[in-house]
């Protein structure tokens, strides 16, 4: 577990360290979990033994962390309680923004989900 966590934090310093060094708008985790996919997806492809202990680390800590998910919503939901006055003058547009926001993500969910398995049966 220990190794996956070095993993992910890694790719986060890399993550950071390129939305520093280009000045990107883009948060530093973000691009680091968009080069951990790559990265998985590249060692998975090439280099299949290196790929099996790399995903084994990673499987362990990934589990362990979305077993303890619901615990970071718990920040969030404070600071909504805390500042609820200044939502309530923009609540219609708060509202607008979830809703809109859940109906793309479920979208776009599906429709990767949908590619993948395409992809998936043609590679079998």
């Amino acid at each position: 577990m220990l190794q996956g966590v070095f993993i992910i934090f890694l790719f986060q310093l890399i993550g950071e360290m390129v939305q520093k060094y280009f000045d990107l708008t883009i948060p530093g985790p973000v691009i680091g979990l968009v080069l951990l996919l790559l990265a998985l997806l590249l060692v998975d492809k090439r280099f299949r033994s290196l790929g099996d202990r790399f995903e084994k680390g990673l499987d362990t800590t990934s589990a362990t962390l979305l077993g303890h998910l619901p615990l970071l919503f718990v920040p969030i939901g404070v600071g909504v309680v805390m500042h609820i006055s200044a939502l309530e003058g923009h609540l219609l547009a708060v509202l607008g923004v979830i809703f809109i926001g859940t109906v793309s993500s479920i979208g776009v969910s599906a429709l990767l989900m949908q590619t993948l398995q395409l992809r998936g049966k043609r590679n079998d």
